[in-house]
């Protein structure tokens, strides 16, 4: 089909009637909180193989940043786009800045991974250098190469007749500067370390000793070289890995095909400009050139790094059997009414439900209330959306399972999922193949509502509703990571609504007066600005105000703006925000009576709750929402989210019980201070130690044994 030209794609409108002053940087922001993931790293509180799966979270969250933000912000660049950020800086002005920030964590990367081998090496577990293994221990290495490598590399030379090779995204590589003694050509050969060899090689046990022994795997490579090029001269090597923009420019309002549109971009991403090239410090100067010409990067895109440069290299050691080197293993709870083996419909009449993973089973209550709608004869519809799932999911076997029983099935799919496209292509057709009705969505909006419905025909023949609405993805494997909130009701007004959702995403409903649930991008930030309004007049007329709000990034100009207004007026304001927050809490005049919390450890927080105090000392009088938005432009203008008010008076205290843990966090807890920087709680002199994840599993069991 014929396809008109791409623009330009730009950012957001920019609001230039905003103060500069009054925002930190959205980009250094998040740098600052993937400083806090590597602090971790660091922190001997933690055990020994944790503190290694932090080195690796670190190092992975840097390399979907530079994919996706370093390549959006050149993206600007090249497309001419000249306006400054919400806080005044330029694009070029960002990549700077994002540079210098890098390359200081870069340093205390090494620092920490240096003194984490020194640990290991205290447990029996050793990163050996080729040079330093026996000579039985490089027999067996040699062997393995010849065996089980060799067979699957493939070198690639440049030549009058072999152009430079693709190097794809995140491949870890050997250049080499060979010379043919025959003729005296000297060129550039590269050989990747395919994904399939484990980055470290388990050596055998010596003499029956219980010390474990690696090798990296590349080094294993380079010091069987000559076996690829026989003859030649191999005169450098130098490892270097590759990063390619993720930030693919869809024209989404011109396509006939979203499915072909984002298969397509798929491709464009795997082919994308390069945008960072890791390079080992001891590098050969005619290489490096040869790579940036070949690659065509600046000085301002390398950046050196020692060894591994490739960190996930260190999975193996954190997979290792050793429970004592980690977090003590948690058995997610199943809530007591929901262990009862009545109907789970007949339990979620008795009243609306708060579930809390991975403190609470994900299996045994959100897997089990699809899977009961799948098998039940009386459930008529079944309507859910994915945003992401992981493979071999229970959500859609249980879709496909009920479709094939002849019940209505639609599954509304997000094909724009950052880096789970093909994944979610892979389903979309599973699932429509057992004929389940599969949607794309709203044209020109992501979906990343977490909402589940199931309409079922009674005993007495009424026909009921039963919803799920969540803070986190309908996804098993992360469900025991991620920290998310789900309710579960039968209520008509909540679920009445839910309906009209799910008619708008997948037909062409334009209802705009929801009474209970807040939905974008239709009422949800009006309603937010409404409620942050409220408490300003409630504490002018002399009533009780607070706000208290989850989520995991904070940016939206709008609501910033709205809560110094708040702050000014006196109200109490207290944001719990994991990820990047582009608010300025303390400053005077501005935000006195703002604080800003960052919970990071062993589960990554990705619940979104929100509290108005409502006029109210009394908590369970006050607001109470949970659903899958944060306060950024993105979720509440181009996304389309759901967000539930929690009403029933136990469910409030149980979210308040939460929120009470957070805020007197000291174990965990990071604050952020004016100019960007935050600072980890501690523990005063005498002061118990309280830290969110074990705090809510201790309760969690507690609760459950009365």
């Amino acid at each position: 089909m014929m396809r008109r030209p791409k623009r330009a794609k730009h950012p957001k409108k920019i609001n230039f009637n905003v103060d500069p002053h009054h925002f930190i940087n959205r980009d250094l922001s998040w740098l600052q909180f993937n400083r806090r993931v590597l602090a971790e790293a660091d922190d001997s509180r933690n055990p020994l193989l944790e503190r290694v799966r932090f080195l690796i979270i670190f190092s992975s969250n840097l390399d979907e940043f530079v994919m996706k933000r370093v390549g959006y912000i050149k993206h600007q660049l090249i497309s001419g786009f000249s306006h400054r950020s919400v806080d005044g800086l330029t694009p070029t002005e960002q990549l700077a800045t994002i540079r210098a920030h890098i390359l200081e964590d870069l340093t205390t990367r090494y620092s920490i991974y240096q003194k984490l081998v020194v640990e290991l090496a205290t447990h029996g577990i050793n990163i050996m250098k080729y040079k330093e293994l026996e000579a039985e221990d490089r027999e067996f290495c040699n062997e393995l190469f010849k065996k089980k490598i060799y067979p699957v590399l493939t070198p690639l030379s440049v030549d009058p007749g072999h152009p430079f090779p693709f190097i794809s995204n995140l491949s870890y590589s050997l250049g080499m500067i060979l010379k043919n003694p025959q003729t005296d050509m000297v060129l550039f050969s590269r050989v990747k370390i395919p994904e399939i060899i484990p980055g470290l090689i388990l050596l055998p046990s010596m003499n029956g000793e219980k010390r474990l022994r690696f090798v990296r795997t590349i080094s294993l490579v380079k010091n069987n070289l000559e076996l690829l090029y026989p003859g030649m001269e191999i005169q450098q090597v130098v490892p270097f890995r590759v990063s390619r923009n993720a930030d693919v420019d869809h024209r989404e309002d011109e396509a006939q095909d979203l499915l072909v549109l984002v298969e397509e971009g798929i491709k464009e991403r795997r082919l994308a400009e390069c945008v960072r090239l890791e390079i080992h410090t001891k590098f050969d100067p005619y290489m490096l050139s040869f790579l940036k010409d070949s690659l065509d990067v600046t000085d301002e895109d390398v950046y050196t790094d020692e060894y591994p440069i490739d960190y996930s290299i260190l999975k193996s050691i954190v997979d290792l059997d050793l429970p004592e080197l980690k977090f003590k293993p948690w058995a997610p709870v199943i809530p007591k009414l929901l262990a009862d083996e009545k109907s789970i419909f007949s339990l979620i009449r008795q009243g609306d439900m708060i579930l809390h993973h991975p403190y609470e089973s994900f299996s045994g209550t959100v897997e089990r209330f699809i899977a009961a709608a799948a098998d039940d004869p009386h459930v008529l519809t079944i309507k859910m959306t994915l945003y992401r799932t992981g493979d071999n999911s229970p959500f859609i076997k249980n879709m496909i399972r009920a479709a094939e029983k002849g019940k209505q099935v639609v599954c509304l799919i997000e094909l724009k999922a950052r880096f789970d496209e093909q994944r979610n292509i892979f389903w979309a057709q599973k699932l429509e193949d057992a004929g389940v009705h599969v949607v794309y969505g709203v044209l020109g909006l992501k979906t990343h509502t977490k909402t589940a419905l199931v309409i079922r025909k009674e005993s007495d023949g009424e026909i009921l509703s039963y919803a799920h609405i969540g803070t986190g993805n309908y996804h098993s494997q992360t469900s025991n990571l991620y920290t998310d909130f789900g309710l579960v009701t039968c209520r008509p007004e909540i679920c009445s609504e839910v309906i009209e959702v799910f008619n708008y995403l997948t037909g062409s409903s334009l209802k705009t007066d929801y009474s209970n649930l807040l939905v974008a991008p239709i009422n949800m930030k009006s309603s937010f600005l409404n409620k942050i309004h409220n408490e300003i007049k409630n504490k002018k007329d002399g009533k009780p105000a607070r706000i208290i709000a989850k989520m995991n990034s904070m940016e939206d100009e709008v609501i910033t703006e709205a809560l110094y207004e708040a702050s000014c007026a006196g109200v109490e304001i207290i944001l719990v925000v994991r990820g990047f927050c582009c608010l300025k809490p303390g400053v005077k005049g501005l935000s006195e009576n703002i604080t800003v919390l960052s919970i990071i450890g062993r589960f990554l927080e990705h619940s979104r709750v929100f509290y108005f105090a409502n006029g109210s000392d009394d908590a369970t009088e006050g607001e109470f929402f949970i659903g899958s938005a944060d306060w950024m432009h993105r979720n509440l203008h181009n996304r389309v989210e759901l967000i539930a008010p929690i009403t029933d008076k136990k469910l409030k205290e149980k979210l308040w019980e939460f929120i009470t843990v957070l805020i007197n966090d000291n174990r965990q807890a990071w604050v952020l201070n004016s100019d960007g920087t935050y600072t980890q709680r501690r523990p005063a002199e005498g002061e118990e130690e309280t830290g969110t994840h074990q705090a809510m599993m201790n309760l969690t069991i507690n609760r459950e044994k009365v």
